[in-house]
């Protein structure tokens, strides 16, 4: 990654001296069918890219952008320039610019087999080839020359010559004309959101209309696609199902019609994320198309990402931040939009529920590292960017934008954003920009607030303090706020604070509830004074703030005993969120938790806290109980996961979750019924174990040994697919040997072979907790290798490798010691590198305090 970074200075620099009119970028990509050339160079395509712009001081010196492996020519206003001299490999030096210039480029590019740039994927069922493009956030210097940077917006013309046997798609509408595919010009847009897909995909179409107030009417052609292989499992009426209601409810909130011509989505493999807004032309990670049989959950899951992704054709697309100091002004907004519209326009209409289990947890574990920054971060460059794409940026800024809704009002907010999109369409922005509208609809000081809540970081705790007079009615309740030490900023919080109680059914439920401000250490709720005593004070009930919540000692006895008859779903959810968060903060055993999990989990009506429930369970077991215990913790979650499997309705949602809970915390007394379910000599009535449960129940099987490489190999013939040889790589991996460890480190450390997608795969395999003994001497191999990975590999791999194999299952001092002692010496290691580090580090001291906690639980 040396030479490929780009600094905020230098981008307000080069912003100040330049400004683009347009692109005319040719890519010619008949270069990826056939066999690559067998001397280890990269496969390449050419890329011509014409660049007018403008600068306002003639006779200075800029650059332009590319990551190549070779430029072939680069003329400059009609001058020739030597591509030896100006390229190094990720910069063209620009000298002598004149009021108005023309940059020519001719350059081959490389295919990416990192999900960055233009990724190029043979699929193994058919041989078929596959592309498409990822740039966030500076990754479209890999297919052809530009400024990458936000804010040097320009309006892009592409064309593509492809194998003619193709289709091409980009952000504009195109055509095939003399055997080239040309696309009709965009508005003007970031670099970062351009996109070309080519290949021989599985396309759906559709359209969508709309009368506009004006009298006119808005047309919007769509288009979904995927791999041939997966067109069998393709449920594209779903998705222009869920689209539709989206382009409804947004063009009734925003007041403003989608701008960017055609709406096509692309379900594309081994991709990075979930998803990519480029206008005209979304990209998704494949997985959203469902193999098997999923939980309502999933298909909850995959509207919020169409909705997160369409909103941003608005909040990112049409109206773009300055630089990524103000990342939030996209991703936070397209997360509260998510789920804010997944409740106002589909079928889903407990979303917020899953926002506050699941959106909220991610934020709350990322706001607790060391790494936490406040909401509009401080970006240096170009890697700080790539790792701000964090559950602050997304969840918690959703989360404050939620708290900003009750403070300021819905109306308001809107009207808002309706000014904001109108008053900067097609440019950029900064934070006091959004804050100026919100003060002109709301006639609220919007400073302090952005203050407290998005220039400060850390998460604040929010306690009930109950005092009851001689008549057992509320005398006073107050609300507690602490803050982190690292942290001290007590915030201004709008809450709801609910009160329960159990009645004669034994149903616990709310009775009161009022809302307040709190503010400061100690807040009084007036409103419930003289309220009949509670069984449970529920701060924060409804999840207007953004806050850790915990209990009085009445509430969480009642949540030991009771928890299960909480009817609400949304409070029910905000409870184990706390219980949660207070067993990470080592306040509750971890075993209790666990215990909690197998007497009330098996009641839980959501289907989406009932699996996030099945991953914190998993991960107090592997991360969080004292050692000593993890034998009979395992042995209780197989027993109890058992039960629930056999217990659930007979081809339930619930059932398919349990089954694959059991899987993944079985110890070795469930094999013989995961081995029995594979080859049919067990049954639970009602469960249909298809390819994608095979998998789930082969990969244990595989980690404690019983199957192997040839029981693997035929399970992939079975499922000879990009999918298959997914989950074959990782259950390889997951193989209790020394050599199979070995092989699996040496393919993703010390080979660049591997895909993206694989090297996910065979981590994700590696590290088993029932194979800590096995692992242990990886901790020394780790620190010995990071610094090269992340000096070698491409960002992405480089992150993959140094998260994904830190040695999180060695929980000892000895491994803290040994992080601390790489920390100590590589003090100028890059700060993104040092940033992943030590999260990882702070996850596992976090684990050693829980661990502590829960050794000095009573033993039983």
């Amino acid at each position: 990654m040396p030479g490929e970074n780009l600094s905020r200075d230098e981008a307000r620099e080069r912003a100040a001296l330049l400004a683009v009119d347009g692109y005319e970028v040719s890519l010619d990509v008949r270069s990826a069918l056939g066999e690559g050339d067998g001397d280890g160079a990269p496969r390449t395509f050419r890329s011509v890219t014409t660049i007018r712009f403008r600068c306002a001081e003639p006779g200075a010196s800029s650059f332009a952008d590319l990551i190549a492996p070779s430029v072939t020519s680069v003329s400059l206003n009609g001058r020739d320039l030597d591509p030896s001299e100006v390229f190094d490999g990720s910069r063209i030096a620009l000298e002598d610019l004149a009021a108005e210039n023309e940059l020519v480029v001719d350059a081959q590019c490389a295919y990416s087999r990192t999900g960055e740039g233009l990724h190029r994927f043979v699929d193994p069922e058919d041989g078929e080839v596959y592309l498409y493009t990822q740039y966030e956030p500076a990754d479209s210097r890999r297919v052809f020359a530009n400024f990458e940077q936000p804010d040097l917006k320009a309006p892009f013309r592409f064309e593509v010559r492809a194998p003619e046997q193709w289709t091409v798609w980009s952000n504009g509408a195109g055509e095939l004309t003399d055997g080239v595919w040309r696309f009709a010009e965009t508005k003007p847009i970031s670099t970062y959101i351009t996109c070309v897909v080519a290949g021989p995909y599985h396309y759906v179409t559709d359209s969508y209309t709309r009368e506009l107030p004006d009298g006119g009417r808005l047309e919007i052609p769509l288009g979904a696609m995927c791999r041939k292989g997966l067109a069998p499992h393709f449920d594209a009426d779903d998705v222009f199902l869920i689209t539709k209601q989206g382009l409804d409810f947004f063009h009734d909130h925003f007041d403003y019609p989608y701008p960017f011509g055609k709406y096509d989505q692309a379900f594309v493999p081994e991709y990075n994320l979930g998803a990519m807004e480029n206008p005209g032309l979304v990209t998704f990670r494949e997985e959203y198309i469902f193999r098997g049989k999923v939980t309502r959950a999933s298909y909850e899951g995959r509207a919020n990402t169409i909705l997160h992704e369409m909103a941003h054709m608005w909040f990112g697309d049409l109206v773009t931040m300055e630089w990524w100091d103000d990342l939030w002004l996209k991703e936070s907004f397209a997360d509260f939009m998510g789920a804010f519209a997944n409740v106002g326009a589909t079928r889903f209409k407990d979303a917020w529920i899953t926002f506050a289990n699941r959106r909220k947890a991610w934020a709350y574990r990322a706001d607790q590292l060391p790494s936490t920054h406040p909401i509009t971060a401080d970006i240096r460059d170009l890697e700080d960017a790539k790792l701000n794409f964090d559950g602050i940026t997304y969840a918690k800024g959703a989360s404050v934008l939620k708290q900003l809704v009750a403070y300021v009002g819905q109306d308001a907010f809107l009207e808002g954003a309706r000014r904001y999109f109108k008053r900067h369409a097609y440019g950029n922005t900064r934070l006091g920009d959004l804050l100026a509208v919100l003060e002109e609809t709301s006639g609220r000081d919007m400073g302090a607030w952005a203050r407290s809540w998005l220039q400060t970081a850390g998460v604040n705790a929010l306690t009930p303090q109950v005092l009851l007079d001689a008549e057992g009615r509320i005398d006073e309740l107050a609300v507690l706020q602490e803050a982190a030490e690292s942290h001290p900023e007590l915030r201004p919080h709008r809450v709801a604070v609910g009160l329960y109680r159990r009645g004669a059914d034994g149903a616990l439920e709310r009775y009161a509830r009022a809302e307040a401000d709190v503010d400061g250490p100690r807040t009084v709720v007036a409103e419930l004074a003289g309220a009949e005593a509670p069984d449970l004070v529920l701060v924060n009930d409804d999840d207007l703030t953004y806050c850790k919540t915990r209990f009085d000692e009445t509430s969480l006895a009642t949540l030991r005993e009771a928890l299960g008859e909480l009817t609400d779903p949304l409070a029910r959810a905000l409870c184990w969120s706390a219980l949660w968060n207070m067993t990470r903060d080592a306040l509750l055993p971890a075993r209790e938790f666990i215990g909690l999990v197998l007497r009330f989990g098996g009641r839980e009506s959501d289907i989406g806290v009932l699996q996030m429930l099945h991953a914190w369970a998993d991960s107090a077991l592997t991360h969080y109980v004292a050692p000593e215990w993890r034998e009979r913790g395992a042995r209780l979650l197989t027993e109890g996961a058992s039960e629930q499997l056999y217990a659930a309705g007979p081809g339930s949602e619930q059932q398919l979750a349990w089954a694959r809970f059991f899987a993944r915390v079985t110890d070795e007394r469930g094999l013989e019924l995961l081995s029995g379910l594979l080859d049919g000599k067990a049954t639970v009535e009602g469960l249909v174990v298809d390819q994608e449960l095979r998998w789930a129940f082969l990969e244990p099987l595989a980690a404690h040994g019983v199957v192997g490489e040839s029981e693997l190999a035929d399970e992939l013939a079975r499922d000879d697919t990009a999918s298959g040889k997914r989950h074959q790589v990782r259950c390889l991996a997951a193989r209790p040997s020394e050599a199979v460890k070995a092989q699996a480190w040496a393919q993703v450390v010390e080979s660049d072979a591997l895909s993206n997608a694989l090297v996910e795969a065979t981590i994700g395999g590696f590290a088993q907790a029932s194979q800590r003994e096995l692992l242990a001497p990886y901790t020394e191999k780790y620190f010995a290798a990071i610094d090269r990975v992340w000096r070698e590999r491409s960002i992405q791999i480089g992150m993959d490798v140094v998260r994904g194999l830190f040695p999180a299952l060695q929980q000892s001092r000895a491994t803290l010691d040994a992080t601390d002692a790489w920390l100590a010496a590589h003090e100028d290691a890059a700060p993104a590198l040092r940033r992943l580090v030590l999260e990882s580090r702070d996850d596992l001291a976090r684990a050693l305090r829980a661990q502590a906690c829960d050794a000095a639980a009573s033993t039983d």
